[in-house]
């Protein structure tokens, strides 16, 4: 019981770069959106510049994400208050706020890879050279298709569910999980700030979603297989996760495209609340990547699949809420989630240390 003089403690780092949305969701329009606690509105300049504010008008305190974008600048829906990209009062008709020199704060934002990144913290410190260099991103070579959820839960546990596969088996039992994944252990790194799980099961039949990804491939579909999952975690927020099937036998990760279907699974996970956060997925994939049929046909699947996800995680919040004085068990499969949350307590206590 909270007695109002607890100082609550921090569970995600600040002074880094964070997906605040898509350039659509900011086409024409402001968005309203809460970041690592921040109340921010998004919008785009006449230039095409990507700006992030305080969604406070300084006049009358009222949301700027409900009015609208007029010549660049973002207008207030209540009273009319311009405020221009860098938080200033820009005009307001029949009255005078030139004197009015403080505006409201602006946050270091960038397109960049598809998505518009925000630095939640210290603008001084924001570099852009350390937004994550998403390469299928920017090459032809390489479809991608995803989509946004905004999940009740801690991002944490969104971190530790992507870290630990197991779940597959039983989460997703009718699309990619299958037996095998939970009787062949994982085995987990981490080297500096990147933690690494990595399964590899030999000789097995493919499950339901990667036989398709075969089958529409027009590559056997019906024989044992060698699959493999290989997760990344990079601070703050980023899951990658190397995904796929190939013939038994033939390599592996490394197998000829004619024997092969494979992809990497994108989590981009970003902080809303303590205990909410805004999960932009998707997969990228370096086969058949002009079929935009296919892109949405994985797309609609892996929707499938993430809604599942979600279901769990909402519940585990809330138990978690409710048993909050509790212990948890800590297994073998747990230690991709431990590595990642031990890399983000280091980055946090480094700010509060700072």
């Amino acid at each position: 019981m909270q007695t109002g003089n607890e100082v609550i403690k921090p569970i995600f780092p600040k002074n880094t770069w964070y997906v605040a949305c898509t350039p659509d969701e900011i086409e024409g329009k402001p968005l309203g959106r809460v970041i690592c606690g921040e109340t921010l509105v998004l919008f785009k300049t006449t230039e095409g510049q990507v700006a992030a504010l305080e969604d406070f008008c300084p006049h009358r305190g009222a949301p700027l994400s409900l009015g609208r974008v007029q010549d660049g600048l973002l207008v207030c829906g209540y009273h009319g208050m311009r405020v221009n990209p860098d938080g200033q009062c820009a005009g307001m008709v029949g009255q005078r706020v030139e004197q009015f020199k403080k505006g409201i704060r602006s946050f270091p934002a960038i397109e960049r890879h598809g998505y518009v990144w925000i630095w939640p913290g210290e603008s001084s410190l924001a570099n852009p050279e350390e937004i994550p260099d998403l390469h299928w991103a920017r090459s032809p070579d390489w479809a991608f298709g995803g989509g946004l959820f905004n999940i009740r839960c801690d991002y944490r546990l969104l971190i530790d569910n992507l870290m630990d596969l197991t779940h597959e088996a039983y989460v997703h039992a009718s699309s990619i999980g299958q037996p095998e994944i939970e009787e062949v252990a994982p085995d987990t790194t981490r080297v500096e700030n990147c933690a690494t799980v990595s399964r590899f099961m030999n000789d097995i039949p493919p499950p339901p979603f990667w036989r398709d990804a075969l089958k529409r491939n027009n590559i056997a579909h019906d024989i044992p297989c060698d699959r493999w999952q290989v997760c990344r975690f990079t601070p703050p927020g980023s899951v990658m996760i190397d995904v796929g099937v190939a013939h038994a036998g033939k390599g592996g990760l490394d197998a000829p495209e004619n024997h092969r279907a494979s992809g990497i699974v994108v989590d981009l996970i970003t902080p809303e609340t303590q205990t909410s956060c805004w999960y932009f997925w998707g997969m990228a994939r370096n086969f058949n990547v002009k079929d935009s049929a296919l892109t949405a046909r994985i797309r609609d699947s892996q929707q499938q699949i993430f809604t599942e996800d979600l279901e769990m995680l909402e519940s585990q919040q809330r138990r978690l809420l409710e048993n909050s004085g509790r212990r948890l068990m800590k297994l073998n499969i747990d230690q991709g989630g431990v590595h990642a949350r031990k890399i983000l307590d280091e980055l946090i206590a480094a700010e509060t240390d700072a």
